[in-house]
C-alpha cells in the first residue's frame, strides 16, 4: 500500500523538475541581466493564473473592517506629494489617527496586495479618467498617493490643471491619469471647478457634449455622479443659460437622474469606441450627518466619532437605494450592448465608516462662524474621506479589477 504514495510522489517530482528546467532554460535562453526579473514575470504570472478564479467569484464588496497598525497605513500623509487640503485630517489638526489603520476584509477571499508598479505597468500607454465631483477627486487623489512612492524619480511624474480638467502623468510608462470636474454628468450652472456653490442647481439636462469630448479619448472611465443629485432644489433647463425663451421643468430625485443617466449613456452609444474603452460607475459613497441612524442623540453627526459601526450590513437612511438603482439599470442596458462596464460598488462597506470623515479638520473654503466654532458639528464634514483613508480600500479594489478581471 506504500508503494502508491511514493509513485504519487515520485511523479510530482519529476514534473517540477521538469517544469523549472523550463523555467531555467528560458532564463538562459534570454540570458544578461534580465535573468531575475523574467523569473520575477514568470512566478507573478503564474500567481495571477490561479488568482483569476478566486477573484471573479469573491464578493469583494461583501466583507468587515480589521484594525491594522502593521500593514496600513498604506502611504503617510505628508508624504503625498497631491494631498489636497479638503483630505489632510492630519495636517488640519486631527490627533485620533485609528481612521488610517483600518483594512477591508471580503468574505471568502482577500485583496491583492497594491503595488503601484505593477498598476502603472497594466496601465502602459493609456489614459485613465476619472470624472465626476469632489468625491471623485477624493477618489482620484487617493490613487495618486497610493502610486506616488512607487516613482521614484521625482522629473517622471507631473500634475497639470486645465481648467476643469487635471491632468497626472506618468513619463515613465507613458500614463495620464487624469480627474475632470462634471458633478453632474451633464451641463449645469455648478460646472465651474472653484466657483460652483450654487443655491439653485440648473442643469441642461440633454447637454453633455461640452464635457464628454474631454475624455471620449479614455482607455478608462470612472464615473461618479450620486451626491450632487440627493439635492432637492434643482431645475432642468432646455434652451441655453443666455437664452432669455428657455424653459424651466422642476422634477423629483429620480426622474432627473434617469434623464441625465439617458443622455449619458445615449452618447456613450454614440461617441465611444466600446472596443477599447472600459468604463467603472463608482456607487454612492455614505454620509454620516445623522447620528440617529447608529444610536447618537438627534442633532450629532460624525463629529469626534473614532469607531467604524460595527452591526453587519447597517445602512444608513441617507443612502438612496432608489438612485442606485437606477445606475445599476442604467449599466446593465450598456452591458446588453456589449460595454465594458462595472459598478465599483463601494456603498456598504463606506457606510461603516462613520469615523473616515474630516469633519472639522480641514480647510474650509468659507469662513467659519463663531458659533460654528463653538459648536463643529453644526460645520462637520461628513461627506468627504480623511486620507491616507476609506477611498484608498476603493482603490484596491479597482486595482484587483484592472490587473485581474477587467
Amino acid at each position: 500500500m506504500e508503494t502508491i504514495p511514493k509513485l504519487i510522489h515520485w511523479y510530482h517530482s519529476i514534473v517540477f523538475m521538469l517544469v523549472m528546467g523550463v523555467i531555467m532554460g528560458v532564463v538562459v535562453y534570454f540570458g544578461g541581466d534580465n535573468n531575475g526579473i523574467l523569473l520575477d514575470h514568470i512566478i507573478e504570472d503564474s500567481e495571477k493564473v490561479e488568482n483569476i478564479d478566486l477573484f471573479k467569484s469573491c464578493d469583494f464588496f461583501s466583507g468587515n473592517w480589521v484594525y491594522d497598525n502593521i500593514s496600513r497605513p498604506l502611504y503617510k500623509e505628508q508624504e503625498c506629494s497631491y494631498l489636497t487640503d479638503a483630505y489632510a485630517c492630519e495636517k488640519f489638526g486631527r490627533k485620533e489617527l485609528k481612521y488610517q489603520f483600518w483594512r477591508w476584509q471580503p468574505h471568502g477571499c482577500d485583496l491583492p496586495r497594491f503595488n503601484g508598479t505593477a498598476l502603472l505597468e497594466k496601465l502602459r500607454d493609456k489614459r485613465v479618467v476619472f470624472v465626476g465631483d469632489s468625491l471623485g477627486k477624493n477618489h482620484w487623489v487617493s490613487l495618486l498617493c497610493l502610486i506616488d512612492s512607487w516613482i521614484l524619480e521625482p522629473s517622471h511624474k507631473v500634475a497639470e490643471w486645465h481648467d476643469s480638467l487635471i491632468t497626472f502623468k506618468a513619463s515613465e510608462y507613458n500614463v495620464s491619469i487624469d480627474f475632470y470636474w462634471e458633478p453632474l454628468l451633464v451641463e449645469s450652472n455648478c460646472d465651474n471647478p472653484i466657483i460652483h456653490r450654487e443655491s439653485d442647481r440648473i442643469m441642461k439636462i440633454e447637454s453633455i457634449e461640452k464635457h464628454a469630448k474631454q475624455w471620449i479619448d479614455a482607455d478608462m472611465l470612472i464615473f461618479d455622479s450620486y451626491t450632487w443629485w440627493l439635492e432637492s432644489n434643482m431645475t432642468l433647463l432646455w434652451g441655453s443659460f443666455e437664452n432669455p425663451d428657455r424653459t424651466y421643468v422642476e422634477s423629483g430625485k429620480v426622474r432627473r437622474y434617469e434623464m441625465a443617466l439617458k443622455t449619458w449613456s445615449d452618447w456613450l452609444e454614440s461617441h465611444l469606441n466600446r472596443t477599447k474603452t472600459r468604463i467603472i460607475f463608482t456607487s454612492l459613497s455614505s454620509q454620516h450627518y445623522n447620528g440617529e441612524d447608529w444610536g447618537k442623540a438627534m442633532g450629532e453627526n460624525c463629529f469626534n466619532e473614532t469607531e467604524p459601526i460595527l452591526k453587519a450590513a447597517y445602512w444608513g437612511d441617507a443612502t438612496h437605494k432608489e438612485l442606485m438603482r437606477t445606475v445599476e439599470s442604467a449599466v446593465q442596458d450598456l452591458k446588453d450592448k456589449s460595454f465594458k462596464i462595472e459598478i465599483l460598488n463601494i456603498t456598504q462597506l463606506s457606510e461603516y465608516r462613520k469615523d473616515g470623515h474630516p469633519t472639522k479638520y480641514k480647510r474650509h473654503w468659507t469662513p467659519v462662524t463663531e458659533d460654528e466654532l463653538a459648536n463643529p458639528v453644526k460645520y462637520a464634514d461628513c461627506a468627504h474621506w480623511c486620507l491616507p483613508g476609506v477611498p484608498d480600500v476603493w482603490n484596491e479594489i479597482l486595482y484587483a479589477y484592472i490587473l485581474y478581471i477587467i
